[in-house]
């Protein structure tokens, strides 16, 4: 996969998740980021800083990303959250607007 079609997501924590570009469009805040026009350092780099996200957070929304581009024809299932990164993750979800 060429380096145009990932996008590496970094935690504060130090953890990298390079996914498919597709897969990080699913938030709305990182198509923005990725797709706005200008000098933006994330759409020059391909690469988005999280200082407020950590790695086990960042890592449930990359399941998250293409949990969502597998399912989103419609078909019930389930995407399991654990219990002790269910508020942040939340809070992580509004800021991404997923």
């Amino acid at each position: 996969m060429k380096k145009e079609e990932t996008v590496k997501l970094m935690s504060w924590d130090g953890f990298e998740f390079v996914v498919e570009r597709r897969a990080a469009m699913v938030s709305n805040t990182l198509r923005n980021m990725l797709t706005s026009p200008g000098s933006f350092a994330e759409t020059q780099r391909g690469e988005v800083r999280f200082p407020e996200i950590s790695g086990a957070v960042l890592e449930k929304i990359c399941q998250y990303f293409y949990w969502s581009l597998h399912y989103s024809s419609g078909k019930e299932t389930d995407f399991h959250i654990d219990p002790e990164i269910t508020l942040d993750l939340m809070m992580a979800a509004n800021f991404l607007d997923t």
